[in-house]
């Protein structure tokens, strides 16, 4: 097998990861007809196929899945090759992937991309935003060098460096201004408009409400903070939301803002990295940034 190249296996890995030639065909710059013959050439150096040609979705073979987690931990290795040699240049340049969370995104990286660029001028920062779960697992794949969101995550193979804690708010319609700010239990009997299911934030709320994630509830769920505040200011029900979030949702929305009575609930946002990479001090220069922009 003299013949097995990595940029055979990056298009392996991304056929694999999109189960369809067009998409991974763009996800990797190239051409379809040329991903293909990539794909045949590696298939053909293993002597066996890697994946079932459907009508429109591609499917791993067995022997796929099991080149799958070997490539995989190769691309990873390759990768952290790359960032050892970053890592002897003292500060960090070049591309850094940084995922973040739907709750912190819009918030925080305005003011984040100024300054990064102040401080950290060879740095070309990539931004992954989506929910938790999915940050956490291409962290551990290496599709993104780092991220932001809140901890703790409790993972063996990550590092965890806290950046700044952050109260919740209590978003209610105009009209209710004048009326006492309710506590968690007081919350459980209202109309209390969440986001969707997978939402770090979501479950967060429900812990200070004392309301279990199994509990039916009647489709007062939100994709987004702007879809729960205008909800909110069309008398639909009440939410919590970020103290980040504040300026940006509650602008245009005929909604009032108050904080609860202590101890208020709250949330600790962090950057976390694999512990493997030899990135390590300079992600910490990163956080430091971060945590220098959240105030």
């Amino acid at each position: 097998m003299k013949n097995l190249t990595l940029r055979q296996f990056r298009y392996f890995e991304a056929l694999a990861r999109h189960g369809h030639f067009g998409r991974a065909a763009s996800a990797c710059s190239i051409s379809q007809p040329a991903l293909s013959v990539q794909i045949r050439d590696l298939e053909a150096e293993l002597g066996a196929p890697l994946f079932e040609r459907g009508a429109r979705q591609v499917r791993l073979t067995a022997l796929g899945e099991e080149c799958l987690a070997r490539i995989s931990g190769i691309l990873r290795s390759v990768d952290e090759l790359e960032d050892l040699a970053r890592a002897a240049q003292g500060d960090l340049t070049g591309r850094l992937r940084l995922g973040v969370i739907p709750t912190v995104a819009p918030y925080l990286l305005p003011r984040l991309f100024r300054d990064i660029a102040r401080r950290h001028a060879g740095l070309d920062l990539h931004i992954r935003e989506t929910l938790t779960p999915r940050l956490l697992q291409e962290l551990h794949e290496g599709k993104i060098d780092a991220a932001i969101l809140a901890l703790p995550v409790s993972e063996p193979g990550l590092e965890e460096v806290a950046l700044f804690d952050e109260a919740f708010v209590f978003v209610r319609p105009q009209a209710d201004a004048g009326k006492p700010v309710p506590d968690g239990e007081a919350l459980q009997r209202m109309r209390l408009l969440l986001l969707e299911e997978g939402h770090c934030f979501r479950d967060q709320a429900l812990s200070f409400c004392n309301i279990t994630a199994a509990v039916p509830r009647d489709g007062l769920d939100g994709s987004s903070l702007t879809t729960l505040v205008q909800m909110v200011g069309a008398g639909l029900g009440v939410t919590l939301i970020p103290e980040m979030a504040v300026p940006v949702e509650t602008r245009s929305a005929a909604v009032s803002v108050a904080r609860f009575a202590a101890p208020e609930p709250a949330r600790t946002i962090g950057m976390v990295w694999r512990k493997s990479t030899p990135l390590a001090e300079q992600f910490l220069r990163i956080a430091e940034t971060v945590r220098a922009t959240a105030r």
